[in-house]
């Protein structure tokens, strides 16, 4: 995600918690993070996890994509979103993440597509809901706490994200897999 990206997320997220009159310790809490890193994220230092940002969504009851875009989904019966129309979303540094369903009000679903490049170097992360991904293009390896599973194109694999995990591309080369997180 490019600064520029970065900066109007945070400004969106500060916005919501002075509209609620609230503190950046109080929103820390509520989302169970230390309220420097709120702080980080809502001053435009760091990515914030689309995970995160979900849960600030959910707390302000404003749909993420506003948050993402600044602009309300309006679509609540069908979302279509054409090849290279979704959106970057950051979720962790190693990966690139593309929305499918943005434009989708109310989703309880985050479907991406997620791109592993060979020099990005992933560590192992956690969240909350499900996981399901289907290899779309490559192959990669997905680790989840001590076990490990090759995917190839076709291969699908549904799991607990609460266990740490972190998905990584083999032979060298670019892997492409569909992600739906239930959020």
């Amino acid at each position: 995600m490019d600064e520029t990206m970065v900066k109007d997320i945070a400004a969106r997220i500060k916005g919501l918690r002075l509209l609620a009159g609230l503190t950046p310790e109080e929103v820390a809490k509520v989302v169970n993070i230390a309220p420097e890193a709120y702080i980080r994220y809502e001053n435009g230092e760091d990515d914030i996890p689309v995970s995160l940002l979900h849960e600030i969504s959910e707390f302000y009851k404003v749909d993420l994509t506003e948050i993402l875009t600044g602009i309300s989904p309006k679509l609540h019966d069908v979302c279509l979103v054409r090849k290279g129309e979704g959106i970057s979303v950051e979720r962790y540094d190693e990966y690139e993440f593309e929305s499918l369903a943005y434009k989708y009000a109310g989703r309880k679903i985050e479907p991406l597509l997620v791109t592993l490049r060979p020099e990005q170097k992933p560590e192992l992360v956690s969240h909350k809901g499900q996981e399901f991904n289907y290899c779309l293009e490559g192959r990669m390896k997905v680790i989840i706490g001590n076990d490990e599973y090759v995917l190839e194109p076709g291969d699908a694999l549904y799991f607990n994200p609460i266990k740490p995990h972190k998905m990584v591309p083999l032979d060298g080369k670019i892997a492409r897999y569909l992600t739906v997180i239930l959020l």
